[in-house]
């Protein structure tokens, strides 16, 4: 009992956080954890938005760029494509890559679509602005009487 008395305090507060989530994770399991982050991470942008992700996001990408190096996202982006590539087979990336094009091309359609329109309409106030100039002065008008 002296014993543990002596111990008391002597557990670091990384140790019992790390010991009580442990704790947690065999009694509830890996899913409780992952359905609580869902719901922070949906209340975290619901009070700060996108934004305050894409900046943390932005910043620690820095932070870890500077600690380990640009080759580092290198490792793991081939990491993580050879893991795709097993898991989901060769095509995934064909089709990914089809779908992708499709949607690069609807993108340039719809622009150049958009532009036209826009000189359309410019075309458009320019000649409307050109053919008053251009009109002759009425020979009626106020304060002309024959």
């Amino acid at each position: 009992m002296q014993q543990d008395k002596d111990n008391k305090g002597s557990m670091t507060v990384a140790e019992a956080g790390r010991k009580g989530g442990e704790t947690v994770r065999n009694e509830r399991g890996r899913e409780f954890y992952e359905t609580i982050g869902r719901k922070g991470g949906a209340t975290v942008k619901a009070e700060r938005g996108r934004s305050f992700y894409e900046e943390i996001g932005r910043k620690g990408g820095e932070t870890v760029k500077a600690e380990r190096g640009a080759k580092f996202y290198e490792e793991i982006g081939k990491k993580g494509g050879d893991r795709v590539k097993a898991t989901r087979g060769p095509n995934f990336y064909e089709e990914i890559g089809r779908k992708g094009g499709q949607k690069v091309k609807k993108l340039i359609e719809e622009g150049k679509r958009a532009a036209r329109a826009a000189m359309e309409k410019q075309d458009q106030a320019q000649g409307e602005s050109t053919a008053s100039a251009a009109a002759p002065p009425s020979e009626e008008g106020p304060g002309r009487t024959e």
